[in-house]
């Protein structure tokens, strides 16, 4: 059954340089590349979603300028809806500086711009939306309030809310008070909670202290490690594919994405839908960008076969 997915977040326009080590403090290096693409963890998700099957739309906010026009087509271009998607007068679209190096690591500078111009007046007329939703995905490119009023709105209508805390900040308690399901990476989730994620007792105090604010279910992504899953259903590791990464750009968000596409709304089949994601994510950093290298569906099953 395909789902239907709501996702409100970030739009950047990636402009990545290909080096071949980072700089130091105060040393200038030579790029040997440089390439731009459609980003930000919001559209990235999106697309990861809509690529594995899902129907997607977009809520979000870019700046009245030529990058804005070009996002806005990235994201039709793969079929998602972008009704929701509104012009920001007062800033540009967001863009982000990605430095990559030989070994396919990455350090990533964002210009928030119109992402982060969102209010709460940007959920006018999304009620109709989330009648018919499966999940809401958000992210913390964008402005926290906006995200719990609209994870609110969802519940309201029995929608899933999912939540990755990336980049790491204290979460308002009134957006953990109505987030279904969170999904932070390994720093991120000591940054959030205090607890280093070195085995799988810190892992199950972690999920303790998220569900003691309020959220049920906890998903850490370990990197080559894989993911950790504890939900009402149970917990346990999903072990990584082991791949030979040239980008990790958009790796987390394609995660995300194809997750999304795949997971039973109660997580009941949490096990399987992550093998999935994960499957999904190692294509993605064989391949160079971020939206670009996101896989489809036909590609995912056809690793998953080998």
């Amino acid at each position: 059954m395909t789902k239907k997915i709501a996702v409100l977040g970030s739009l950047n326009l990636d402009t990545t340089y290909h080096v071949t080590r980072f700089p130091q403090p105060g040393e200038t290096i030579s790029a040997n590349d440089k390439s731009s693409a459609p980003g930000g963890k919001g559209a990235n998700q999106a697309v990861a979603a809509v690529r594995s099957g899902a129907q997607v739309a977009f809520i979000g906010m870019v700046g009245e300028d030529n990058e804005g026009k070009f996002m806005r087509e990235a994201l039709q271009e793969d079929g998602i809806d972008t009704k929701f998607l509104q012009n920001d007068p007062r800033h540009g679209t967001g863009s982000a500086i990605i430095t990559l190096d030989a070994n396919g690591q990455n350090d990533i500078m964002v210009y928030a711009g119109a992402n982060f111009g969102m209010d709460e007046s940007l959920l006018k007329g999304t009620d109709d939306l989330f009648k018919d939703c499966d999940f809401l995905i958000a992210q913390f490119e964008t402005p926290q309030a906006v995200t719990a009023a609209a994870f609110k709105q969802a519940k309201a209508h029995g929608v899933t809310t999912i939540l990755n805390p990336a980049p790491a900040k204290e979460i308002l308690p009134e957006l953990l008070a109505v987030t279904d399901v969170v999904i932070p990476n390994e720093s991120e989730s000591e940054v959030l909670t205090g607890i280093a994620v070195d085995s799988e007792a810190a892992m199950l105090e972690t999920a303790d202290y998220f569900k003691a604010h309020g959220v049920n279910n906890l998903l850490i992504t370990l990197g080559s490690r894989g993911v950790f899953y504890c939900t009402p259903h149970g917990h346990g590791m999903v072990p990584a594919f082991k791949v030979k990464a040239v980008d990790t750009t958009a790796a987390g968000d394609t995660f995300i994405g194809a997750l999304a596409s795949q997971l039973a709304t109660d997580l009941s089949n949490v096990a399987d839908a992550l093998v999935y994601a994960q499957r999904a994510s190692s294509l993605t950093v064989q391949k160079m960008g971020a939206m670009p290298s996101i896989p489809t569906e036909a590609e995912v099953r056809a690793a998953l076969a080998d």
